[in-house]
């Protein structure tokens, strides 16, 4: 049986949770003339959630689409390195952006969503979790890659 990721299971049930929520509204809409107050706000909220969060799960499977040309430039013994700077680089920029994302949310915790009059804390926490999982699984990437160096050099060690 395959094993089903954190972050795949989080996107998919607000997916499917989307989904239901246009359904039911569309139904609502044309069948009774009552649509509901608030399902696109929990629509929109939902799909962001699925969104971020189903981005880091793109990113642990290296789904994203990337330029490759520079890499085809380098011999391939230069290639690890390259790896590792380009995981470097990406490591601190998701940093970065997972340090701003919880200020962010943190700042907006107190203002209300339109429809509902919920804390925006709610739907922002979608960029927290998202690029929280990206971060970590570009150490992981990072981590990888210093590993494979330090295999390299002790092959040629030996």
């Amino acid at each position: 049986m395959k094993k089903i990721e954190i972050d795949d299971f989080i996107a998919c049930v607000f997916l499917v949770i989307t989904i239901s929520i246009v359904i039911v509204n569309v139904f609502m809409r044309y069948f009774f003339n009552a649509p509901l107050k608030s399902a696109e706000e929990i629509a929109t909220i939902c799909f962001i959630w699925t969104i971020f969060v189903g981005g880091a799960s793109c990113y642990r499977k290296h789904m994203h689409m990337g330029i490759d040309i520079l890499t085809h430039l380098f011999p391939e013994s230069m290639k690890v390195y390259l790896e590792l700077f380009i995981n470097t680089v990406v490591s601190i920029i998701i940093g970065v952006i997972f340090y701003l994302s919880v200020t962010f949310s943190i700042g907006a915790r107190f203002k209300p969503t339109p429809v509902l009059g919920i804390s925006s804390l709610y739907e922002n926490a979608s960029l927290i979790v998202g690029f929280g999982l990206i971060f970590v699984y570009s150490i992981n990437n990072l981590i990888k890659s210093i590993k494979q160096i330090t295999r390299k050099k002790g092959d040629m060690n030996v």
